[in-house]
């Protein structure tokens, strides 16, 4: 049922155009230049997910132990926290999904 940061990983750069890099001391997930998804926020039992707020509202409602929304405005703006030890691979793969196609989206 848990997912590694490795797996994580993985599932994020399996869609086009996505890279990692690092922002603020963690690895990061971005498409043409914007960041999707992150890992190790808030600690190394976590991964984020940036979704649309209806699909952070979803996610939450449909799995509260592995998604969570961010505290303050980053958690309001869609910045869903997610727990690697609760989340299941198809969950996360559908949540990096909506992430990656919603910022994606927003830079056409």
């Amino acid at each position: 049922m848990a997912v590694t940061p490795e797996e994580f990983r993985h599932l994020a750069l399996a869609h086009a155009d996505a890279v990692e890099s690092a922002h603020m001391n963690h690895p990061d997930f971005r498409v043409r230049g914007r960041v999707f998804a992150t890992l190790g926020y808030p600690d190394g039992e976590y991964g984020m997910v940036k979704l649309a707020r209806a699909k952070q509202a979803e996610f939450v409602r449909n799995s509260p132990k592995a998604f969570a929304p961010a505290k303050g405005a980053w958690g309001r703006q869609g910045a869903t926290c997610v727990r690697l030890s609760a989340v299941k691979k198809r969950e996360l793969a559908s949540a990096l999904l909506d992430a990656w196609s919603h910022v994606a989206r927003k830079r056409r």
